[in-house]
């Protein structure tokens, strides 16, 4: 048994963990758009810290009440 924490996520699992349609997914692929992602024997897996780092990117910072 691994006891290691997953650190890619396939499609499916991140399109459920931004409630998105796997298709998004696919179609960001295709865009170039999202985050980076690795193909890997056909199959496209996310790693944790590339999902995290758009996370960051694309988080937006609430402007302060009155700030210009």
């Amino acid at each position: 048994m691994n006891n290691s924490p997953t650190n890619h996520l396939n499609q499916v699992h991140l399109a459920r963990r931004w409630n998105l349609s796997p298709r998004t997914l696919e179609r960001w692929r295709w865009l170039n758009q999202g985050p980076r992602y690795l193909k890997i024997g056909g199959r496209v897996v996310y790693r944790l810290e590339d999902v995290e780092a758009f996370e960051n990117e694309v988080a937006h910072q609430p402007e302060a009440v009155g700030a210009k």
